[in-house]
């Protein structure tokens, strides 16, 4: 190599009277400068300057020890200044006209010559070519390994395939030319490895294998035998799993112990191979080789496979410990864990040039990858071992979370506070569920998108429309396709009554989840509230046809068919609602509208049965009351009346006519004392009540007592009513 570097840069000058090369070797050399005599070709600038004459000062560069000045260029000597070398002169240079002109470079002059162009090459000898041939061949690797990192890797291997032919072509040739001892042993093992990785890539494992076999018998290549890492990998993936573990065996054979990062992996490599093989105890073994020298070489993947050997084993102690070995790796580039990038995934294949045109460069964004991984393992270790590791499930989460709280991981702990509520939501327990999420009221963005939906829901139902919706904004940006959040989202907008948009995102709730049953029946009731009856009836015969029975959704088509004038259909559904094995036999909605479906046809007796029926389970609604008093009223059956407008006098206090409608039941009665003193109870509490005073005229006619007092307040107050009536007009 080194007569090949001599040989690659011969320069050499021959001075007159002296021949430097004589007799050496390399004599015939790359560069001839023969033709050159005494100096070297002048500058264009210097042959201008020899051709303009005498009484123009040289430019030529001298020192002061002096060079002597060109023949025929006639100059004075050098002064001690500095404005003659620069080329100015105390006669200015004048030009056409007989202007002065500033050119100290006779850049002007007509006289000056183009300097003499370069000779071309000589022809390259043979050595020469056959070095040319192997830049050209290292060129090639490149670019296939090049080609490989892109991902295109056909191109790579054909590329590959071409590099090895050069290559054999380059050892035939110097062969031929007797050059043998000039043969490149590097170069050919790099051909044939970029051979064995294209073929590795392109899952030609037989052709892979066999070429590394190849390089790891040749013996001249003296560290060709950790290249068996790469054969166990082919193993391993074809899942011959003993054959993979002998040749992981065979390289850490031929890895010296102070190389022990490498060591530790092919460690790892064999624990892997031995947990494929159910066989967990070799496995933990392996495994924990590298919890030697401080577990400083301990990764995060070793880590959760030990984990996932010691939960296979159910070793609850030494699930505790791997996790918090796990907790504790420390890698280059993770020392400050960056807790608003560990949880994010890449969104896609432009992820890395999104984040660097964003100001991170390849480093910055390769420590964030390796953030998201180890995020990742420890998410999963922790859901897995959680419910295993205490007597009950609930304080074998704790025991994760303060761990994970102790250890720097505050946002994977939240995570799991989610997947502890998750755990009571699944079995029912709802008040604990609402107690864990509500702690992320007061955590910061990034940690509320992970419970949004839950609280979004949970403050709808608090009738926190506001606090609802946001959290919905939050869900929805974290996942577009999440269906129960556009749920959400389209729950709040009903209840601001933007009732379009309501329905827009519920059917782009039903687009991404075509059996979400919320926001299929919500949409049925958006359409109601616009009056779209028709599309309505759509919305909930489809949900009928995928729940069957379901009271809500009966009582919805019975409304619309209500609604829609179809009397018998609407019948049809209610009496189906109470009717079914699981209906609401008393729900009293339900007996109310089927009483006013019997009326509605004139059926009084079915209509007073479902009224009563109705005030039995809910003796508190106005209609319900207000209709069976009246109907006592017109059967003339007063003393049964009283009670129901009783009853509505207790509901709305305030309200005048019902004490006034059970004094009238009184007088109809013909107990004019008792409904005497209800009209004077009431006209104490409202005197400015015309129809009392009326009453009270009239019954006391009726019962010959004085009403002039009456009378004069009737005139009053007709009298004010008239000037509020004029004044109004």
């Amino acid at each position: 190599l080194q007569k090949e570097l001599m040989n690659d840069y011969s320069y050499q000058v021959d001075a007159p009277g002296m021949n430097m090369n004589a007799g050496l070797p390399g004599a015939d050399s790359q560069y001839d400068f023969g033709h050159v005599h005494g100096r070297p070709p002048p500058s264009a600038y210097m042959q201008r300057t020899a051709a303009a004459g005498a009484g123009r000062m040289s430019a030529a560069p001298q020192s002061r020890g002096g060079f002597g000045s060109r023949a025929g260029l006639e100059t004075a000597g050098r002064p001690m200044t500095s404005n003659r070398s620069a080329g100015y002169t105390s006669a200015p240079k004048t030009g056409a006209g007989g202007r002065a002109v500033f050119d100290p470079m006779g850049q002007g002059d007509a006289g000056g010559k183009a300097a003499k162009p370069l000779e071309k090459k000589a022809e390259l000898s043979p050595e020469e070519k056959l070095r040319e041939m192997e830049k050209d061949i290292h060129r090639l690797v490149e670019e296939s390994a090049t080609t490989r990192e892109r991902g295109n890797h056909r191109e790579a291997l054909e590329k590959a395939k071409e590099v090895g032919k050069k290559e054999r072509q380059l050892c035939r040739m110097r062969e031929q030319q007797s050059l043998l001892d000039q043969l490149n042993v590097d170069l050919t093992y790099a051909v044939c490895l970029n051979l064995a990785i294209q073929h590795e890539a392109n899952d030609n494992d037989n052709e892979a294998l066999t070429i590394y076999t190849q390089i790891v018998k040749n013996k001249q290549y003296p560290f060709s035998g950790r290249f068996r890492v790469n054969m166990g990998n082919i193993y391993f993936k074809q899942e011959k799993w003993t054959a993979a573990i002998k040749m992981y065996r065979m390289a850490l054979d031929q890895i010296p112990n102070n190389v022990q990062a490498i060591r530790f992996k092919i460690m790892r490599n064999i624990g892997n191979c031995f947990f494929k093989m159910h066989q967990f105890t070799d496995a933990i073994d392996s495994y924990e080789n590298l919890l030697m020298h401080g577990a400083q070489h301990l990764d995060f993947m070793t880590g959760f496979n030990l984990i996932l050997c010691y939960y296979g084993l159910s070793d609850s102690d030494k699930m505790k410990s791997g996790f918090l070995k796990l907790l504790n790796i420390e890698q280059v580039g993770l020392e400050d864990f960056d807790e608003d990038d560990e949880m994010e995934a890449p969104s896609g294949g432009n992820e890395t040039a999104k984040s660097l045109t964003e100001g991170d460069d390849a480093l910055r964004e390769d420590v964030k990858r390796r953030q998201r991984e180890a995020a990742r393992f420890i998410v999963s270790a922790a859901n897995l071992i959680a419910p295993e590791l205490e007597n009950t499930p609930v304080a074998g989460f704790d025991w994760v979370i303060d761990s994970l709280n102790h250890n720097g991981f505050p946002r994977i702990g939240s995570e799991m506070e989610i997947a502890k509520a998750s755990y009571f939501l699944r079995r029912k327990d709802f008040d604990n569920a609402i107690t864990v999420l509500k702690k992320f009221e007061k955590k910061e963005p990034s940690l509320m998108a992970c419970a949004a939906t839950n609280l979004s829901f949970l403050y709808f139902l608090e009738a926190d429309h506001g606090s609802a919706e946001r959290y919905a904004d939050i869900a929805v940006k974290a996942d577009r396709y999440n269906a129960r959040a556009l749920v959400n989202r389209g729950n709040c907008m009903f209840m601001n009554d933007e009732f379009e948009r309501a329905k827009e995102v519920y059917l782009e709730a039903i687009g991404v989840s075509a059996d979400c049953l919320e926001a299929i029946y919500n949409l049925g009731l958006v359409n109601m509230h616009i009056g779209k009856y028709q599309e309505a009836l759509l919305a909930f015969d489809k949900l009928h046809s995928i729940t069957h029975v379901n009271c809500e959704v009966m009582w919805q088509l019975g409304d619309i068919h209500e609604k829609l004038g179809n009397h018998e259909k609407a019948h049809e559904w209610f009496s189906l609602l109470i009717t079914s094995p699981k209906g609401r036999p008393t729900d009293p909605g339900v007996l109310a509208r089927l009483a006013n479906l019997f009326n509605r046809v004139g059926d009084e007796t079915q209509a007073f049965h479902y009224h009563l029926e109705s005030y039995r389970y809910w003796p508190v609604d106005m209609n319900v009351v207000t209709w069976l008093g009246i109907y006592y009223v017109k059967q003339e059956m007063y003393e049964n009346a009283i009670p129901f407008f009783n009853r509505a006098g207790q509901i709305e206090p305030k309200e005048v006519k019902w004490r006034l409608m059970v004094a009238s039941c009184y007088r109809r009665m013909g107990s004019h004392a008792q409904a005497l003193k209800m009209y004077e109870d009431i006209h104490r509490k409202h005197p400015n009540d015309i129809e009392c005073v009326r009453y009270l005229i009239t019954l006391c006619k009726e019962m010959r007592q004085p009403y002039e007092e009456y009378a004069a307040q009737l005139r009053r107050l007709e009298r004010a009513q008239e000037q509020a009536t004029g004044g109004d007009t």
